[in-house]
């Protein structure tokens, strides 16, 4: 493999493991108030340092005690592609407890993983090259359209709230990974399917199943 092909690695990558999952692009609240992740948020963002979202495949967000196991908790498991997050937004407003909101950036497969003392997951990660933006074709411009009526409907329900709206700037409207993000994000879709659309490498397919998807929710466009 040449130097030009060698995937981008980043070391020790902290994981977050979440019942859902975290696209490029996607716009996420959270809230902290586990040890072993309110010492990993604080570090990352005193050192301006991302951190990896990870879906669930067995186990739960909330560290949970289980006698029976080695380390006395439950088992964990997630799958080996994620997305890189970058902390945006900060708030204490008790100790304990932090609301933090962080933005996806690129995918990355996991190479190495383990489990500090205290329970945090490490990983080493290859970041998988920016997704090619791919225009909307006509016929899922009707796709496209809706989310526009969401977000308009979304914007005159929370005026004050903009910040917490699901959809944040910078829109990518005739962009169809962006598009068929932001709809799987917004869908109630169970997480191992929101897992399986994030990890698809083609924007277009992606956005042709939000599209069928839609469809069989009965969703207007």
């Amino acid at each position: 493999m040449s130097e030009a092909a060698t995937p981008l690695t980043l070391q020790q990558l902290p994981l977050f493991p979440l019942q859902t999952a975290l696209f490029p692009g996607g716009w996420m609240p959270l809230r902290i108030f586990e040890v072993r992740y309110l010492d990993m948020i604080k570090r990352c963002h005193a050192a301006g340092a991302p951190f990896g979202v990870v879906c669930l495949s067995e186990g739960s967000e909330v560290r949970r005690v289980d006698p029976a196991t080695p380390d006395g908790f439950a088992h964990e498991a997630f799958f080996d592609v994620g997305t890189v997050a970058r902390i945006e937004q900060v708030d204490t407003p008790q100790p304990g407890l932090m609301l933090i909101h962080c933005r996806g950036q690129q995918r990355f497969h996991i190479n190495a993983r383990h489990r500090l003392p205290h329970g945090l997951w490490v990983a080493d990660v290859s970041l998988d090259p920016a997704e090619p933006q791919v225009p909307v074709p006509e016929h899922l411009a009707s796709t496209r359209d809706a989310l526009q009526r969401v977000l308009t409907n979304l914007q005159e329900r929370e005026p004050e709230g903009m910040n917490e709206l699901p959809l944040q700037p910078p829109y990518q409207w005739d962009d169809s990974g962006w598009v068929a993000n932001r709809w799987a994000e917004l869908l109630p879709l169970p997480p191992e399917l929101k897992h399986r659309l994030m990890t698809l490498d083609s924007p277009l397919l992606r956005l042709e199943l939000v599209s069928d998807l839609l469809d069989r929710m009965g969703v207007e466009r």
